[in-house]
């Protein structure tokens, strides 16, 4: 028997969240969430001769600390499900070099960590692991380079324009513990409305969300109160306005519940972040520095929690392709 609700939506008996370690640069530690960040560092660098090799780091030490916040080994984690943004998922392959971990690279662009999350949920509910490690990280000097403008041009950022998340979120899923549960999974469907603006990614990503938020609502049955917090991953201001709008149009409507990550993760008047944040360390870092504490504390007893991620190809948008989207959401629930 299928362990599903509707056509999308898997549904777990006993997946924990067992902890979380979060990263930042000192942006975000500048930022709303920044005291809850579990580590920040003044430069960008980190320490490194490259912003890559910056991520990386970012990335290894947030999985590391992950691992020894859930007080095992790294050989008590069966896999690892982790991607971040740079070519061939450059960040969690070299970060993941030292850990002696079975590893699965994956890559949901933006979305990546909720792809790790649903994967890891979906190991452990089928009895094929115990432990798995989730992670997910970018850096804004590297994206901006790779997926725009290199910084050294000062190009300038319209109004739509977001500011990649420099850091890494992990998180250790677990048949045993008593962290908050992952009880549902609803995997979204790439969905792509014809945006081309690499400065725009919340108007390419908001019919993604919609469409996976629409799909876990319908699969479920629930009403859009049943949830505390609804947190989309990197839609910053521009993209939620609109995704207020698609979600109208199917008759869904938020009353104070309805957040976004990036929003969440800068102040856009003190630090002149445009739209908010985006990024793989966007939702990545705001949940397991925050929204899982509060989930711990019992402050939040339900989230939805929806990456979203715009799946653009630096190739294919050179020659003219639009910006195919995609969003996963993941549905937790407090012990407390």
């Amino acid at each position: 028997m299928l362990k599903k609700k509707g056509r999308s939506t898997a549904v777990f008996d006993n997946v924990n969240v067992i902890s979380s370690a979060s990263f930042g640069g000192k942006k975000e530690s500048e930022g709303p969430l920044g005291k809850y960040i579990d580590f920040t560092t003044e430069d960008a660098m980190y320490g490194e001769k490259s912003w890559e090799k910056a991520e990386i780091k970012f990335f290894r030490e947030a999985s590391k600390l992950a691992i020894t916040k859930a007080d095992i080994s790294q050989s008590d984690v069966d896999y690892a499900f982790a991607g971040d943004l740079l070519n061939q998922c450059g960040a969690s392959a070299y970060g993941m070099r030292d850990l002696d971990i079975p590893f699965f690279g994956i890559y949901g662009a933006c979305s990546t960590f909720g792809e790790s999350l649903s994967l890891g949920a979906m190991a452990i509910d089928g009895k094929f692991a115990e432990n798995v490690l989730c992670t997910a990280g970018s850096h804004f000097c590297a994206a901006e380079k790779q997926f725009r403008f290199p910084l050294e041009l000062g190009t300038q950022r319209p109004p739509s324009a977001t500011w990649t998340v420099t850091g890494a979120g992990s998180c250790i899923l677990s048949s045993n513990g008593n962290g908050p549960r992952i009880t549902e999974v609803t995997t979204g469907k790439v969905v792509d409305m014809g945006v081309k603006d690499a400065a725009n990614m919340g108007a390419a990503m908001a019919p993604a969300a919609a469409e996976a938020i629409y799909s876990h609502f319908l699969d479920t049955g629930r009403k859009t109160n049943y949830y505390d917090c609804v947190a989309t991953g990197d839609l910053g201001e521009v993209g939620r306005e609109l995704l207020k709008h698609l979600l109208a149009e199917k008759g869904l409507y938020f009353e104070n519940n309805l957040t976004d990550c990036g929003i969440e993760m800068f102040d856009k008047e003190s630090q002149d972040t445009h739209c908010g944040g985006s990024g793989c360390a966007c939702s990545a870092v705001a949940f397991c520095a925050y929204f899982y504490k509060m989930l711990c504390e019992g402050k939040i007893k339900k989230m939805l929690l929806i990456p979203t991620g715009a799946l653009m190809n630096t190739t294919a948008s050179q020659q003219g392709e639009s910006i195919p989207s995609i969003a996963h959401a993941i549905a937790f629930e407090a012990r407390c």
